[in-house]
């Protein structure tokens, strides 16, 4: 869907190295990028928040100092901070199969504002802190939400819509708080994996975590976070975002990602991983990944 929407809002290139078409709309900015031939150690900067997107192709990117060196690839996300700065090498690109990528610039204020918004409408428990921007690089996968909304953004801003602004505005902000609570989900885990006593849903995240492959019994999880099984379950989906179910369910294919790009059989990961049925788990991971089990080794086992 991506890709036929920016089909229809390139021009002729000028270079052949990141070629840019720009679209500009409230507090944001929209780029498509694409490159023709292969190169290394282009320097990428922006004095904004940059969400980017792949498309087609590969790149592969560098933070600065070199402490950072990843694969980018299709239906992942690369989000730089502001004023950061990353060096692209481009392995694949070829003139009639171009690496393309598309970048959405958010400016700070906007990032601030929905951090204050979510902080008044949606606060997250007082371990755990506040809502807010954490400065660092970002590389994560997009899951059928994410994809769908890049989507609608990628043709909102090329339409000439009375509406524009304001859906694009709406978009953006929708998308700021996608990251916000995906910074903010790895900080609270990281945090339960530290403390795993701290409180009660710290125990209960650590126990999910530590019973990947069973049943969840939500009356067994408000016994371990102490607390009956109304608040429990409304205090999870205030802090993570979902039911304690479809939070398992993200974990069990986020570590069957890991072990399949690691090299172990798909059907023993899946029954491994408490998946009853290995179609069923072929549908989720495809709806999470964009990618079937099979297709996502085979990226992992070509790169």
């Amino acid at each position: 869907m991506i890709s036929q929407h920016i089909d229809n809002k390139r021009s002729s290139p000028k270079v052949l190295v990141e070629n840019k078409v720009t679209f500009t709309g409230p507090d944001s900015e929209l780029s498509i990028y694409d490159t023709y031939e292969q190169a290394e150690r282009v320097q990428l900067k922006s004095d904004q928040l940059l969400f980017c997107a792949m498309v087609t192709g590969k790149k592969v990117m560098h933070s600065n100092d070199d402490h950072f060196n990843s694969e980018f690839l299709p239906h992942e996300s690369f989000v730089m901070a502001p004023n950061s700065v990353v060096e692209i090498d481009f392995p694949t690109a070829q003139l009639v199969k171009p690496t393309t990528c598309l970048a959405i610039e958010i400016s700070t204020d906007r990032i601030n504002q929905v951090a204050a918004s979510l902080n008044e409408n949606s606060p997250i428990d007082q371990t755990f802190g506040h809502w807010h921007y954490n400065s660092q690089l970002v590389h994560t996968h997009h899951n059928s939400q994410t994809q769908g909304l890049l989507n609608r953004i990628v043709q909102m801003y090329g339409e000439n819509h009375q509406d524009r602004s304001a859906m694009i505005s709406l978009a953006v902000s929708e998308l700021t708080i996608r990251l916000l609570r995906h910074q903010t989900r790895d900080f609270m885990l990281s945090f339960c994996q530290e403390q795993p006593d701290n409180n009660g849903l710290t125990a209960a995240v650590t126990y999910i975590e530590e019973n990947l492959a069973d049943s969840l019994d939500i009356d067994s999880l408000a016994r371990i976070a102490c607390m009956g099984r109304t608040k429990f379950f409304n205090e999870f989906r205030i802090n993570f975002g979902c039911s304690p179910v479809a939070f398992q369910q993200q974990l069990r294919l986020k570590k069957a990602a890991l072990l399949i790009a690691q090299g172990q059989q798909i059907t023993l990961t899946c029954f491994d991983l408490g998946f009853n049925n290995a179609s069923h788990f072929s549908r989720c991971f495809k709806q999470f990944y964009g990618l079937t089990p099979r297709q996502y080794k085979l990226r992992h086992l070509v790169n």
